[in-house]
């Protein structure tokens, strides 16, 4: 008779994120009671509950419409959706199992997949091709070997 392992996610008491006003901590010289006693107030009191530790390094749908805005200079609003629309064509390929040369990116293959209970995991290979050499630039290393004198 065999056991089903069973795992479980740790999470943090404490978020990974950025300090702001509210929760910057300060010498007690520089704070006055009464906004120390507002700002305490406005950020227990919000009715959403905590989100779950995020590694600082992740990033997020937000985070990348503000690096696509960022880049390319168009209006948030007109970004959003695009960037959207793409997500969910990759999402389709990628259920589909189909392979994808998207440069920069590279080439993406799905080597397997597994149903789970709350979704499917993708195992995917992400080929990056390396960065171009300039060809005005000398190489230096020359393939043909110098002649005798």
């Amino acid at each position: 008779m065999s056991m089903a392992k069973t795992t479980s996610r740790k999470t943090s008491a404490t978020a990974k994120r950025p300090a702001t006003a509210a929760t910057r901590k300060t010498t007690s010289a520089a704070v006055d009671p009464a906004v120390a006693t507002a700002v305490k107030a406005a950020v227990t009191s919000t009715s959403k509950p905590a989100k779950p530790a995020a590694d600082d390094d992740t990033m997020r749908k937000p985070d990348l419409i503000e690096k696509v805005v960022a880049r390319s200079g168009v209006k948030k609003k007109d970004a959003k959706p695009v960037v959207e629309a793409m997500l969910a064509v990759l999402g389709e390929a990628l259920a589909e199992g189909q392979e994808m040369r998207l440069p920069p990116l590279g080439k993406v293959m799905v080597n397997r997949s597994k149903d789970l209970e709350n979704g499917t995991a993708y195992i995917v290979k992400i080929r990056q091709p390396k960065k171009a050499t300039d060809a005005s630039r000398p190489s230096d290393k020359d393939p043909l070997a110098k002649a005798a004198e």
